[in-house]
């Protein structure tokens, strides 16, 4: 369902497809104003639609589905691995620790430790899906070419022979980096989750109540998409570097960035805070509501066994 919303966010975070776009001197950094801060919000708009009408007419319906393999081939596997390691460490940590399972401690020290696992198992996975994403026909010397990878299979195989198991690991650093982004929505999902039950009075029912269970159901989506929308907003440059350190080499055989901080020293320098915030609308749709979903889900299945 969200597919198309992926490719079109991953599309607006590379620079691909951002040629036309005015390049700053890189000798002088950067420095948005109101008024550019609003015409490049304006330009983000005409940018998105033209991504939308190009890749509808000039690759058709389907090319808003590319990557959707690798997306369901990693989102079981990354979820499963990020709350087991998440729910066990919480219980570990409090006991090293000396704290109560339910401080922030303790909670920032098992989402970075699930970020980390996470990202280290499944990062293949996403490489392979940004490089279906980003892939299209291409011109060259006049001529129209077809597309670099024809599927999973064969990027995997090329990026191997081209670039050997490192390439499968590209932006691995940049997603270490995005587990603030996990520490940050995980913290503020307890916090939260917390003070919004306690508001509602949930915390004087008995859970086997039907009002508990509705009381505990909108406690745990509110604080899910709350904190997560803060998380993005914070984090988010991080996706952008990630992405971007992910792209297919040059024609060359050489990637146009070569590290995390060349990433973001170049992306600053050559587009400035907005550059480190494309595809952000598309990504806060995407995201917001899955994280409702995804803890809605979870906190659900844990009363359910522990009932």
């Amino acid at each position: 369902m969200t597919s198309p919303l992926d490719v079109l966010r991953t599309r607006l975070q590379s620079d691909i497809y951002q040629s036309t776009r005015p390049v700053h001197r890189e000798a002088v950094p950067f420095k948005p104003t109101h008024t550019h801060l609003i015409s490049a919000s304006m330009r983000h708009l005409r940018e998105t639609a033209q991504i939308v009408n190009s890749i509808y007419y000039t690759e058709g319906w389907r090319a808003f589905f590319r990557g959707l393999g690798p997306s369901l081939a990693g989102v079981v596997p990354a979820t499963a691995i990020k709350f087991y390691i998440y729910g066990n460490c919480k219980a570990l940590g409090a006991r090293v620790l000396g704290y109560r399972e339910d401080s922030t401690i303790v909670h920032a020290q098992a989402a970075i430790f699930a970020g980390i696992a996470t990202a280290t198992a499944t990062n293949p996975i996403w490489v392979v899906k940004t490089r279906l994403q980003l892939d299209h026909s291409r011109t060259k010397g006049g001529v129209v070419t077809g597309r670099r990878y024809k599927n999973s299979l064969d990027c995997v195989t090329k990026i191997l022979r081209h670039e050997g198991v490192s390439g499968l690991y590209r932006g691995l650093t940049a997603s270490y980096l995005g587990t603030v982004e996990t520490a940050l929505h995980l913290v503020l999902y307890e916090h939260l989750k917390r003070l919004f039950r306690k508001s509602m009075g949930g915390h004087t029912l008995q859970n086997s109540t039907s009002r508990a269970e509705f009381i505990d159901w909108v406690s745990t989506s509110g604080a899910a998409g709350s904190a997560k929308l803060a998380a993005v907003i914070l984090a988010y440059p991080h996706e952008v570097v990630k992405t971007r350190l992910r792209q297919a080499p040059t024609e060359s055989g050489q990637p146009k960035y070569t590290g995390l901080w060349q990433c973001f020293r170049s992306i600053w320098l050559r587009e400035g805070v907005v550059g480190l915030y494309g595809g952000l609308t598309p990504h806060m749709v995407r995201s917001v509501p899955s994280a409702v979903i995804t803890f809605g889900v979870y906190e659900f299945v844990l009363r359910l066994v522990r009932a």
